[in-house]
């Protein structure tokens, strides 16, 4: 008998396997290679950081951190000569320098604005999503097709090009330079992304599990907690992701609203100066310490986000 050559049209080609493969680790590498290159600067010296070539052998330094978290002042070699000896490692290594530490910087101020207004601002607009998005998927609502074009319509405006308004109306009643009105405004952004998105989770959770709890007993909104948040889990956490990542990313609005009392990250950390220009370590330095907030919350809730992003793919 001849050797069949029948194969299956699922499972892939191994030559085909291969080269997939190849294309991800290519990309995985062309991705993280920013990233890479941010966290090396990070421990360079200012002279390496603007070094031609750039230098990928180097001598760490934590000279990027120690300008990161302190204001420095230079002082003349007869003032630094009547100076007692250094108290610890960072203020040896600012001495090094001809300068003196003069106080801590507002990095850690502007690190924690970031904390406060990107978090409060994903779970406000995940709360107002999920009571929207229910209220979307489950009742009669007159001209709902209309309603929710309508909230899909104010993501597709960029949000700059009514930054000049909102700071008007912000100047007049009070939010502007405050959390509460960083918190407010990201989540007039976010919250159509949050209901369109949790919509179509909700919409994938079969409507007799709730009539089911009805039947014994529950109230509409025990249903709500005990059957459908449970069931929406994922989509909840796949949304408070996508939320987090503009809050916590967001340029304009912060660099124009606020100044300095609600001032966040990315708006400062391109301002830190040093001796000639910008302090490439310590904004490095910057950059790297304000990923790990949003990278170990996305993979905290990684399992989520991959069942929420393939959730409803496969129909009954």
């Amino acid at each position: 008998m001849s050797a069949s050559t029948a194969h299956s049209v699922v499972d892939a080609k191994p030559w085909t396997r291969h080269l997939s493969s190849a294309l991800v680790i290519l990309y995985a590498l062309i991705t993280i290679l920013p990233l890479v290159w941010i966290f090396m600067t990070g421990f360079k010296t200012p002279q390496d950081s603007i070094s031609y070539p750039p230098k990928v052998v180097f001598e760490p330094s934590l000279e990027g951190y120690v300008n990161l978290f302190t204001t420095r002042s230079r002082q003349t070699p007869e003032y630094m000569a009547t100076l007692p000896p250094p108290d610890n490692w960072a203020e040896a290594l600012v001495r090094d320098r001809n300068m003196v530490i003069a106080g801590p910087s507002k990095f850690g101020e502007r690190f924690l604005n970031s904390v406060i207004i990107g978090f409060g601002s994903t779970f406000l607009s995940v709360f107002l999503g999920t009571l929207a998005a229910y209220a979307f998927s489950r009742f009669k609502i007159p001209l709902k097709d209309d309603l929710m074009f309508f909230i899909l319509s104010t993501r597709m405006m960029p949000p700059i090009a009514v930054a000049i308004p909102i700071f008007l109306m912000y100047r007049s009643v009070g939010l502007s330079d405050t959390h509460l009105g960083m918190i407010l405004l990201y989540t007039a952004v976010n919250i159509s992304l949050a209901v369109w998105l949790l919509k179509g989770f909700i919409d994938e959770i079969p409507l007799e599990y709730e009539e089911a709890a009805l039947i014994d007993g529950y109230s509409r909104l025990q249903a709500f907690i005990k059957v459908v948040l449970p069931q929406a889990a994922t989509g909840i956490a796949a949304t408070a992701i996508f939320c987090l990542i503009f809050s916590w990313n967001e340029y304009a609005f912060a660099l124009l609203l606020t100044s300095g009392t609600a001032q966040t990250a990315p708006p400062f950390i391109p301002t830190i100066i040093g001796e000639g220009g910008l302090d490439w370590p310590a904004v490095a330095a910057g950059a790297t310490l304000f990923l790990i907030p949003i990278v170990a919350f996305t993979i905290l809730l990684r399992k989520h986000l991959l069942r929420g992003i393939t959730f409803g793919a496969v129909r009954k």
